[in-house]
Parts: structure tokens; sequence; C-alpha cells
């Protein structure tokens, strides 16, 4: 494990200052001269509070959105008489959605500013969430109307933490894109909690529509007050001409980006998040099974709640927790790869224990122990990205969340196998272990926290985009 150190005389603030004092001028071809300094774009500490809250508000209803057909799939299948088959076919459509627009997200993100793709996508995945029980109504075959909104709701959410990473890569300081990055990522336990209690009752009390109908409505609600109270109602959000020009950052050529993705601090990120994302996709996946199958008498509400409700104030102190040791001048990259111990390291610890329980109240500990040490790596990895490319990170955050979802697809059909083929849970914590291990050795060695979208041995500083 890294060894927290304070910074010397050449340590990476050296950078942070290249960055935020760049020379006003350098020469181009033709003896133009192009000014590369540009105002601070920085929120102010309240106004950036302000944004974490609506971030965070915003989070939770993308989830809110995203789970409520899942919660709803069983009703849905007995109105429109769907087999299990279908309703798997609903379910996945998603994912493949969610996959193609990631790095387009970024993409856009990064060059008009990353709040604006956040409000163009929330306004149109909660619109086509509000729509769903009427398109599934007056579709004459409700299986493929679905399965197209489904995926055209993958489609509009796989912007949103690309957008995100951008965002906070542009307007927060690094000594506290943790905090803010660790809050607006627990909207996402939130939001499962919400929609799991508050939808499962309006489920019951007034049908399945009224799932959508609320989620949805409150999203572009949600959309509204951005552009009016936060973006000044400013218009138009994203025109050719912006997206034509790239904004106030330079473009980055397809041999900038070969360079930068030999960096090995770029290929521990991409590989860290995938080995991350994949054992979380797994144990969101498997574990309710795991409880049903070991404890076939346990209540579903406590293996289903407890462990996000010690999720939420995991996170928030992760990122607590990082910004504070930062701000007291601990080097970036050690306190980022201690995050990334407490995530991949510690919890794993937990997952081994997990394959000799034996009593209910000991699984559901190990668990939450598990999973809230797993929010960690939002003040780690998912935080990185920020530090080594802020000018594209969305774009890169981008490239790391579409490995992320495909190699997470995979280890939980591979997991499934393993089940089958051993009989044994032993064998998918033990494969949960090995791979969070090939992570955190990855990232431990080869993570840093300077700036790479700096081309250093021109000895001048270069603000990379797309």
């Amino acid at each position: 494990m890294a060894i927290l150190q304070k910074h010397g005389k050449n340590s990476s603030p050296d950078l942070v200052c290249l960055k935020e004092n760049p020379p006003d001028k350098i020469g181009v071809a033709g003896g133009h001269q192009k000014k590369l300094s540009e105002p601070n774009t920085n929120w102010p500490r309240p106004l950036a509070r302000v944004w974490t809250v609506v971030l965070l508000l915003g989070t939770c209803l993308l989830y809110c959105a995203r789970v409520a057909m899942p919660i709803c799939a069983v009703s849905m299948a007995e109105k429109f008489n769907w087999t299990k088959r279908d309703q798997g076919m609903v379910l996945g459509s998603f994912f493949w959605g969610y996959c193609f627009t990631q790095v387009l997200g970024g993409y856009v993100s990064d060059r008009v500013g990353g709040e604006k793709v956040l409000l163009l996508s929330a306004a149109a995945w909660g619109a086509m969430t509000a729509f769903t029980p009427i398109l599934a109504h007056f579709c004459s075959q409700p299986i493929f109307s679905m399965t197209l909104a489904r995926f055209l709701m993958g489609l509009l959410q796989g912007v949103h933490y690309p957008s995100l990473a951008s965002l906070c890569s542009q307007k927060v300081v690094e000594s506290e894109r943790g905090f803010l990055m660790s809050t607006v990522g627990s909207g996402s336990y939130l939001g499962t909690l919400v929609i799991g209690g508050a939808g499962s009752l309006m489920l019951d009390l007034y049908g399945w529509e009224s799932v959508f109908y609320v989620s949805g409505l409150l999203s572009v609600l949600w959309a509204y007050c951005m552009w009016k109270y936060l973006l000044k109602g400013e218009g138009p959000i994203i025109s050719l001409e912006s997206l034509g020009s790239g904004g106030p950052q330079s473009k980055l050529s397809r041999r900038h980006w070969l360079r930068l993705f030999k960096q090995p601090a770029v290929c521990a990120v991409i590989i860290t998040h995938l080995c991350t994302a994949s054992t979380f996709f797994t144990l969101l996946s498997w574990l309710p099974t795991y409880f049903k199958d070991t404890f076939p008498d346990a209540k579903g509400w406590v293996f289903n709640v407890i462990p996000w409700f010690v999720a939420i104030p995991s996170s928030l102190f992760s990122g607590c927790l990082s910004d504070h040791l930062i701000s007291q001048g601990y080097d970036t990259a050690a306190v980022r790869k201690l995050m990334q111990f407490f995530s991949m390291g510690v919890s794993s610890v937990f997952t081994l224990l997990l394959c000799g329980t034996t009593t209910f109240p000991m699984a559901v500990a190990f668990v939450s122990a598990t999973l809230g040490l797993t929010t960690f790596s939002h003040s780690g990895v998912s935080v990185n990205v920020q530090d080594l490319a802020p000018s594209c990170a969305g774009a890169l955050f981008g490239v790391m969340n579409t490995c992320g979802a495909f190699s997470g697809v995979l280890m939980v059909y591979f997991s499934g196998y393993l089940i089958e083929a051993t009989g044994s849970w032993a064998s998918v914590f033990a494969l949960i272990t090995v791979v969070n291990l090939v992570g955190l050795v990855t990232f431990l060695a080869f993570a840093e926290a300077r700036r790479v979208d700096i081309d250093s041995s021109k000895g001048r500083y270069h603000n990379i985009h797309i």
C-alpha cells in the first residue's frame, strides 16, 4: 500500500500550479500568437455545495427511473403475458444502450460543458420514463415497445457519469473533487432505496403505471429547476457551432490520443475501473440469490436494504477523508491509492469471510462491510481520471465505463456458470477477490496524479481536448 507523504519540492503540486498559471502565450506556425491562459472557471465553495446537492438529487432520480422497470417487471409480465425470457430481453436491452453513449457523452461534455449534457439527457430520459406506460398500452406489441424504450433509456442515461467526470474536472478544485464525486455517487444507493420503498408502495396502491409517471415527472422537474435556477435559463443549450469549435480548449488529435493511452497511469485507471465495475456488478446481481439459497427463511427487505444504508455514509466518509488528507498536504496519488486499497483490498477480506459464514446476521454484516468499503473507489480511481487528464476527463471516463460495463456483464454470466459447475458460492467470492487484487496491484504499481495531457517534452502547457 502506498505510504502517505506530504508534498515536497518536486511533488505533483508543481504541475497543478502549471495548470492554474499556464504561460500566457506560445508561438505557433505562421508567427501567430495564441493565448492559452484562461480565467479561473472553478466554482466558489458555496456554489460548489449547491451543485453537489443538485447533482446528488439528479443521480438519485437517475436510479429511480432506471430501477422502475425491474420493480414493475413482474406486474407488467402478468399484464402483458410475458415469459421469463421476455422479461430478460426487456431488462437486458438497457445495458446495450448504456454502453454505446459513454464515450460520446464524455466527448460532448468536454467540448460544451458537462452541465448542459446532464440537463438535456435528464429531460430526455425523464420524459421517456413518464411515457413508458403510454407506449406499453397503445402499442400492439408491448414487448417490442418496452424493449426499444429500455434501449433508449440506456442510451440517454449512458452519458450521465462521463458528464459528471467532465464537469467535476472543469469546475471543482483538486482538493474537493473526492467529496463531490463520493457524495454524488451515493445518490445511486439513495435512489435504489427510495424507489425500492416508495416504488413498491405506489405499485401496490396505484398500479405499476404510477411508478413510471412519478419518477419520470420528478426527473423532468429536476432538469427544469437546474436550467431555470442554476443555468439561469441560458440558451441555446448546445449548438452545432459549439460542438465544432470545441470550446476554450484545443483539439486532441489521434496521435495525442495514442500517446495518452500509452501512459501507464492511464492504462492503470482503465484496468482498475474495469475490475471494480466487474466485481460490483457481480455482487449486485448475485447477492440476493446467495441469500435466498443460503438463508431461505431470511427476510428480503433486510439484505436488500441494510447494505445500501451502510453504503451511503461510507461513500460520504471516503470523500471527506480523501479531501481532508489532500488539503493537509499529503500526496494526491498516495491518497487515491489509499482509497482504492480500502475499496478493493480491505473489502476483499470481508468477501472471503462470506465463504465460511453460517449465520444470517454475520452474512449481512460482511456484505454491508463489503459494499460500504467498495464505495471508497469514488475517491480513488473514479477521481484519478480527473487528476490525469482534466481537459478530456469526460471522454476518458466514458472509455473506462464502457470497458467496465462490458466486463461486468461477462463476469456476471461467468459467475452463474461457476455456481452451476461447482455448486458452491465460495468459487464466486474467490473470483471476486482475485479480480479485485489484480485491479488493486495494477493501481498501486502504476497510478499517478500528475497531469498526462501536458506535453512536458516541449516544456510548455497544452490543454489537450478532443
